[in-house]
């Protein structure tokens, strides 16, 4: 088994990815200035408060005048890990990309010419309206964030495991999110879309209807992220090396197939899906 997880490490760390990232990576192993306050200054002792003593007894009450001490307080104070507005609750996988078919005849990108080429990979699955600390297997859409680390750069793809969506237009963006989002007077729904905000928005927009018979179909339970389809929401633009010009959205397909939880399975499932 050790060998086993050697030999996981040693691949993770052998990928075009983790080299290109050691450029930017400090060992703090091998530094030898050690901690610092904020203006550079060395700390020799992160754990006593400098206090007052008369040198005969114990050490008496803590001293303002420590400013090492106030430093550590006052950052820890302000500490903020603000989240995700939506998209908050994920998990995430690494792999690899590697091209079966060539398609020069749409695109001259290396990454979609080179099928010797493994590209790696990060990829992140999410539901929309939840917290960080929301259930699974409520009824919500499914995102995803796809990252290549490619030879010539980073390339992104994101998208959704339904191929329409609520709006027409970007600027109603926030309001959708805030009518889906839990009731501000207790915090209800944690993590599921329907709810009378939410039904009051489509209400008033007709434009919603087409994606909430999405939303309230077997698609917005998926049973796995591994038994769901992606559909990318951005629009691309290929060019091949003619100059010919494509207009590209990206669907994913999985090789399970398209699989789903009832309702009665979701409320009663755990909240954790198994991505691997």
């Amino acid at each position: 088994m050790a060998q086993v997880i050697h030999n996981i490490k040693s691949a993770l760390k052998d990928t075009k990815k983790v080299q290109d990232l050691h450029r930017d990576i400090v060992d703090m192993t091998k530094t030898s200035s050690g901690m610092t306050t904020d203006h550079g200054t060395a700390v020799l002792d992160t754990d006593n408060w400098l206090k007052a003593t008369d040198g005969a007894t114990g050490p008496g009450p803590s001293l303002l005048e420590d400013q090492i001490a106030r430093e550590k307080i006052m950052r820890f104070d302000h500490e903020r890990i603000p989240e995700r507005v939506v998209h908050a609750r994920g998990a995430g996988a690494h792999g690899y990309f590697k091209l079966h078919k060539a398609i020069p005849e749409f695109s001259y990108a290396g990454v979609l010419n080179d099928t010797s080429r493994e590209t790696p990979i990060f990829l992140r699955f999410s539901t929309v309206q939840g917290s960080r600390g929301s259930a699974d297997t409520v009824r919500d859409v499914r995102g995803f964030a796809i990252k290549f680390y490619t030879d010539e750069g980073n390339w992104d793809i994101v998208g959704n495991n339904i191929p329409v969506f609520f709006i027409q237009d970007a600027i109603k963006f926030p309001d959708i999110i805030h009518s889906v989002k839990p009731e501000p007077n207790n915090e209800v729904p944690t993590g599921a879309s329907a709810h009378p905000s939410f039904y009051d928005f489509i209400s008033l927009q007709p434009e919603t209807t087409h994606m909430l018979m999405w939303v309230m179909s077997d698609r917005a339970i998926p049973k796995s992220y591994r038994t769901m389809q992606g559909f990318g929401v951005n629009t691309y633009t290929l060019i091949n090396k003619s100059g010919d010009r494509f207009f590209v959205k990206f669907h994913f397909d999985p090789e399970l197939g398209v699989d789903s939880l009832t309702w009665d399975e979701g409320r009663q499932s755990l909240p954790c899906f198994v991505v691997g």
